[in-house]
């Protein structure tokens, strides 16, 4: 059976294309992983191919803590300041040793590279027994070899850098480069997207090698990443620095849009309105916004149903459609349990299904209680992580 090669692993670390003394250890690593996939017969209707990836992700992770090159350090910190616990999903005890192998860890990316990775699992719930069985083979294994593992001096392309001193932007740029599009933490959450991009016919049409690239870069530049979206600036920033940017939105202005107070005057100061068809939109927009009589305004959510507005008092309103359903608000007469029970995960995992204020609104009120992972009951980890999952589901959708 085919093992991963040299130079599919060379590729991935940060020292590539030069090899370190430590690259030969760590590759059986890798392989010794993908050897324990094959003997589990555990998701084995996975592509060989996607597991070894995930077996050089895993193993990125553990030449990270060997090497204390920060990554895996910034992540934790993140959660903790974001959230105030270690890792999604996993409540951690006493054993658990903050930057250092853990059981919790290894069950956590295993979720996250197959959910991230495969789009067949990409709605897999992080306490499959699936996971967690896997999980259990690699950790043995890990906790097996982590005493006695070589640092890979490799990895420590973070020390000693400052942020601002001219003399290591460039090696600032070749660690960004490298954390968006080769690291084993931040670059499986960039699958969608990039299918996204290499989906473009017209790009993959013209053959034009510097396009793509050129599309990849701007992505880089311009959109977040890695579990918590985070952009590269604010991970180099958190590995470099440990400080995380503050993510609440800046000082708004205290204008009101126009929208606004006449949508609050119409609905007796409720900033949302449900709509169970699109007739009935317009004619709100009509009679009540009094928009333009004898126009159908809006036209794009025709032939929509359950359609919601939703005015913000700085940024105006925002319309969604096909969602009411999903969402408990007692304002809400079109909310329908079994609908909700069935897809309204969907807001939180489905790029452009609900807009980020909405989704906002509609978690941190609760109304989005019937929300789960398919196969699990679990709304409490919905409940308790949705933050979390839209940003690692969304990515630049959820982080605009």
């Amino acid at each position: 059976m085919d093992k991963i090669s040299p130079k599919e692993f060379l590729y991935k670390q940060p020292h590539y294309p030069e090899a370190i003394e430590s690259d030969p250890y760590y590759l059986s690593v890798a392989n010794h992983l993908l050897e324990l996939w094959r003997e589990s017969n555990i998701f084995s209707e996975l592509p060989e191919s996607l597991i070894k990836r995930i077996a050089v992700n895993i193993t990125g992770y553990l030449q990270d803590i060997v090497s204390d090159m920060g990554l895996w350090r910034s992540f934790i910190d993140a959660n903790r300041k974001l959230y105030c616990y270690s890792i999604p999903f996993h409540p951690v005890g006493e054993k658990y040793i903050d930057y250092e192998l853990n059981h919790e860890d290894i069950r956590f990316l295993v979720w996250y590279n197959i959910s991230m990775l495969d789009n067949l699992n990409r709605l897999l719930y992080p306490h499959d027994k699936k996971v967690i069985e896997l999980s259990d083979i690699w950790f043995e294994y890990l906790d097996s070899i982590y005493e006695d593992a070589p640092v890979p001096d490799g990895y420590n392309i973070a020390m000693g850098l400052e942020f601002h001193d001219p003399e290591d932007q460039e090696r600032i740029y070749h660690l960004g480069t490298w954390l968006f599009l080769h690291s084993y933490l931040i670059t499986p959450a960039f699958a969608l997207t990039m299918q996204e991009i290499m989906s473009d016919k017209e790009l993959l049409e013209s053959k034009d090698i510097s396009a793509i690239q050129n599309r990849i870069e701007q992505a880089m530049s311009e959109n977040p990443t890695g579990p918590l979206a985070l952009f590269i600036p604010e991970w180099l920033k958190l590995i470099i620095e440990g400080k995380l940017s503050n993510l609440k939105p800046g000082n708004e202005s205290d204008e009101p849009h126009p929208y606004y107070s006449k949508f609050i005057d119409a609905t007796g100061g409720e900033t949302i309105r449900y709509f169970g068809s699109y007739e009935e939109l317009n004619n709100f927009l009509i009679n009540t916004l009094e928009w333009r009589k004898g126009e159908e305004h809006l036209a794009v959510l025709k032939n929509s149903r359950n359609i919601i507005l939703m005015v913000n008092k700085t940024r105006g309103m925002l319309a969604a459609r096909n969602v009411a359903q999903y969402i408990s608000d007692p304002l809400n007469p079109f909310y329908d349990e079994a609908e909700s029970k069935k897809d309204s995960i969907d807001l939180l995992t489905v790029r452009g299904k609900c807009p980020v204020d909405l989704l906002k609104y509609a978690c941190s009120n609760g109304y989005l209680q019937n929300a789960c992972f398919p196969g699990s009951d679990d709304y409490k980890l919905i409940k308790e992580n949705w933050d979390f999952i839209a940003r690692c589901y969304l990515q630049q959708y959820y982080r605009d």
